[in-house]
């Protein structure tokens, strides 16, 4: 009733090309009623190698004799011509199988290679290759089960095997990390699964339709929707200005004070743009529903008590910033020094060559207002990312300081792997020393 299961290189890969019972290889054989004659055949040609490889060695022949003078000491060996030989096998069948491997060469300069010796990639993508010979054989009921399809792949190679899977499996079942291989199931085929302190398993839908319309979901999908659902946390920005300020402030910050700033991506917390706050509360609902910790940076805007509630509904920690746009907050709480500096640098890197700047720094005033408009037109630029990093620590915007925080609170670095103590170590190495003594001087009991 079942198809085939596609394990693993670590369980498989040793024996998938060997032609032993039930390798994959056996089982194609099989399939296509190719066995008759090639053991008798293999056999033949093994007890009939020319020169046989025991003779024509100076070294290996005198030995061989002298051991066949010995052995007829005790044995008649009553044979014409030599009553010994050497062969590459046990000329039986079952030894042959066991022996006999697939060679294969990935590239015109390199010698064939027993399939084993190839990289992990190679191994898995010959595993599939064999399972999908087999699948085409049988055609009807085939079910493919893969765990992490993506390991050493590239991600061309892992959304080809996701395809071959959708389109010629009856049915498939596979556990991935990889977001190259998610965005090509549909949201209603995907579930993600956890396990709690009690050990329980439990796997949830995603809530596509309820929370998050179908087209956003495909849209975001690569970009920041399958790295993120498979991650702890995620921080849900307004547009792509946001973004850039969270991301380039948390690399900062995180310079500054490792020790109470562990890294958002070691954490597993990810940053995505929505592109407006009329989709934040639909990401939002998505991630909660998901049971990850889902925070908001957005804009102040003038909003009913309804949408007030309904991102408090939506995210674990809202955030409105008490600007109406971001590039307020920069201009705002960003030292004029700054703002000037990347006016320079826009100007004399000849991104802004039309810009006219005074020889020498106006008022913090105007230096705003010459900031402002620049940031507010080329939002997808990368400005204010630029501008964060012209920043020391101290010189942060506070507004996102004080967010980041929260989020560092609550995703805190490990604790630290205690340091051995020296008698630990002193007893270890004798422990290791007294091992090593005793493997190499055999105990000798007297008779």
């Amino acid at each position: 009733m079942f198809g085939f299961f596609y394990l693993r290189a670590l369980r498989t890969g040793s024996r998938a090309l060997s032609l032993e019972r039930g390798s994959l290889l056996d089982i194609i054989l099989q399939r296509r009623h190719i066995r008759t004659g090639i053991w008798e055949n293999a056999i033949e040609q093994l007890r009939g190698l020319t020169p046989p490889i025991d003779e024509g060695s100076a070294n290996l022949t005198p030995i061989l004799d002298n051991i066949e003078k010995r052995l007829s000491q005790y044995i008649p060996l009553d044979v014409q011509g030599r009553a010994t030989k050497l062969f590459v096998s046990k000329l039986t069948r079952e030894h042959l199988r066991k022996t006999i491997s697939f060679f294969l060469r990935t590239s015109p300069d390199q010698e064939p290679v027993p399939f084993q010796e190839a990289g992990t990639g190679t191994l898995n993508t010959l595993v599939l290759a064999l399972l999908s010979f087999i699948a085409d054989i049988k055609k009807d009921n085939v079910i493919f089960a893969m765990e992490e399809p993506e390991i050493a792949l590239p991600p061309h190679t892992q959304r080809r095997i996701a395809n071959y899977l959708l389109e010629k499996s009856t049915q498939c079942f596979v556990t991935s990390h990889s977001p190259y291989v998610i965005e090509r199931f549909q949201p209603e085929q995907i579930h993600v699964l956890r396990k709690d302190q009690d050990a329980v398993l439990t796997a949830t839908k995603l809530p596509v339709g309820a929370t998050l319309k179908g087209k956003t979901y495909r849209k975001h999908a690569r970009r920041g929707l399958a790295e993120a659902m498979l991650g702890r946390g995620v921080i849900m920005c307004e547009g792509v200005t946001e973004k850039d300020i969270i991301c380039a402030a948390a690399m900062k910050m995180e310079e500054a004070d490792p020790e109470n700033c562990y890294p958002l991506d070691l954490s597993g917390v990810s940053v995505i743009s929505t592109d407006g706050d009329g989709a934040l509360c639909e990401f939002g609902g998505f991630f909660k529903a998901l049971q990850l910790t889902a925070y908001a940076f957005y804009d102040k805007k003038t909003r009913t008590v309804a949408e007030a509630q309904k991102f408090t509904q939506s995210f674990d920690h809202p955030n409105e910033i008490p600007y109406a746009g971001a590039e307020l907050m920069l201009v705002t709480e960003v030292p004029a020094a700054r703002l000037w500096q990347l006016l320079k640098e826009l100007r004399d890197s000849g991104e802004k060559s039309k810009l006219v700047l005074p020889s020498k720094m106006p008022p913090a005033d105007e230096v705003k207002a010459l900031v402002r408009p620049i940031l507010q037109k080329d939002k997808g630029s990368g400005y204010a990312g630029r501008l964060i990093e012209l920043c020391d620590v101290a010189e942060l915007p506070p507004t996102v300081v004080a967010f980041l925080n929260i989020v560092y609170g609550a995703f805190k670095r490990p604790e630290p792997v205690p340091p051995i103590e020296p008698e630990e170590t002193e007893a270890l190495d004798a422990a290791i020393s007294q091992t090593a003594g005793s493997a190499q001087t055999p105990s000798v009991k007297s008779p």
